[in-house]
């Protein structure tokens, strides 16, 4: 959500945020919705806002929080929207549950690595405790394929490729 900082929601002077666009109203200086819905695409953020949680909701909602945190409560309430569009049951629990399974599978896997250094280890000391030359092991354990992510990998975009998806295809 770019973020325009100017009343109005940063178009030329007069144009309104997006949030006013989709409601089709006049943009006012005091405008909630201004700083965090561009008058670019704000208006589709923010169909998705409307549809789930209604734009006065959206408004007391940000209203109740502190300047400095609207723009992610903005942010959070957006995503959150969109992915009660996409799954009207779980909403975003979907996604966060694909997230902690990825995070327990990578777990194992380093775990299952750092026992294979300790045995590998463990054979090159050889029986009297000796240390010679440490033997590489044939084949990393970690094949390239078994470290894909599930996400589209944009950690930068907020929304990770959320809109991207299939319906469905949450996790592989």
């Amino acid at each position: 959500m770019a973020s325009s900082g100017v009343s109005g929601g940063g178009g030329s002077p007069g144009s309104p945020c997006g949030a006013c666009k989709f409601l089709r109203r006049k943009c006012a200086a005091e405008c909630v919705f201004a700083p965090h819905f561009c008058a670019e695409d704000g208006a589709a953020q923010f169909a998705a806002i409307h549809k789930v949680f209604g734009a006065s909701n959206a408004a007391k909602l940000l209203q109740q929080v502190a300047p400095a945190d609207r723009s992610e409560a903005a942010a959070t309430v957006t995503y959150e929207a969109q992915a009660r569009l996409r799954d009207p049951i779980y909403g975003c629990v979907t996604h966060i549950f694909a997230l902690q399974q990825q995070v327990a599978s990578l777990q194992m896997q380093v775990l299952q690595a750092k026992a294979q250094v300790a045995q590998t280890m463990a054979a090159a000391a050889g029986p009297q405790g000796t240390t010679g030359s440490i033997p590489l092991p044939q084949r990393w354990p970690l094949e390239p394929e078994s470290l894909s992510t599930q996400s589209s990998g944009c950690y930068s975009d907020m929304y990770c490729g959320f809109g991207d998806q299939e319906e469905g295809s949450y996790t592989k």
